[in-house]
């Protein structure tokens, strides 16, 4: 099965038997064996492409899940003993500014070595399903106050008022502070619609009545703020993203949007190696959050 999994995300036999550590005629020969086994074809080949059939993935969600399980399982039994092993998947967003993740991730690994890390960049919604679905373990979430995290654990990290990012020309740049009327008739850039980073901007303006144009939309901070560098827009970030520059001015909103930042995790029965990381942090959460509580009929 484990070779199945490395063929259909490699979709090549070099690499798949590279990742899988066997040379390719042996990982080719235990694919054929297992098809004949099933009577069935998993993968559609040719000299140049790979790729599932039907059956295939069918059978590869199955693999996955069953391999998640053997691993979890040795896992347990480890941690019965006092060793922390297994995998640990986290996911990670790009404004990440509450917990210092690469000193997180050192320190962990230092004292547990054999827990193989798993990083994931993405949005706050997208790390929310992958831990309710349990292909995540630990995530760090961005999401407006008015929106905590549904179905699973979490723990208030920071909460922050984001500010204005000018270029250093910019007639604003040398305010003290500004609201949100001052913005009117500006152009942003901000991360895309609907994503957990731009979801409290758009709130605020909304009550505040105000229209905006968001005229550029990207998911690095890197690039949002070279293009308000490069004098094309201005943008709302949290203060900790902004970098000492002498092109840009961070202007601090006086009702503009606020911030959480959440360290989150799975409800329902955490491995020990995601228990590990999060007791592990150096960082004092402030509030907790629990998962909501089940429907009642």
């Amino acid at each position: 099965m484990r070779y199945v999994v490395a063929l259909a995300e490699e979709r090549n036999f070099t690499r798949a038997a590279q990742r899988c550590h066997v040379v390719q005629s042996a990982l080719s020969h235990q694919i054929k064996a297992l098809e004949h086994e099933l009577g069935v074809t998993l993968f559609a080949r040719t000299s140049r492409r790979v790729e599932l059939t039907t059956a295939g993935e069918a059978f590869l969600s199955s693999a996955r899940a069953t391999l998640d399980a053997a691993e979890r399982a040795v896992a347990d039994a480890s941690a019965a003993t006092g060793q922390v092993r297994g995998t640990l998947t986290i996911g990670v967003i790009p404004t990440v500014t509450a917990i210092d993740i690469p000193s997180a991730l050192g320190q962990f690994h230092q004292q547990h070595p054999e827990v193989r890390i798993r990083l994931r960049n993405g949005n706050s919604n997208e790390f929310i399903s992958a831990i309710s679905g349990g292909t995540m373990d630990v995530a760090v979430l961005g999401l407006p106050d008015s929106a905590p995290p549904q179905g699973i654990n979490a723990n208030i990290l920071a909460r922050e008022r984001l500010v204005a990012v000018v270029p250093a020309d910019h007639a604003l740049a040398s305010e003290h502070s500004v609201r949100l009327h001052q913005l009117v008739g500006e152009k942003f850039v901000d991360f895309p619609e609907g994503t957990p980073g731009r979801v409290p901007s758009d709130l605020a303006f909304h009550s505040a009545g105000i229209q905006r144009e968001v005229a550029f939309e990207a998911m690095s901070t890197d690039l949002i703020l070279g293009l308000v560098s490069s004098g094309l827009v201005i943008a709302l970030l949290s203060p900790s993203v902004i970098p000492v520059d002498d092109t840009l001015r961070a202007v601090p909103v006086a009702d503009g949007p606020t911030r959480i930042e959440y360290l989150a995790w799975s409800s329902f029965n955490p491995t020990a190696a995601a228990q590990a990381f999060i007791d592990g942090l150096p960082t004092s959460p402030t509030e907790t959050t629990g998962p909501a509580a089940p429907e009642t009929t």
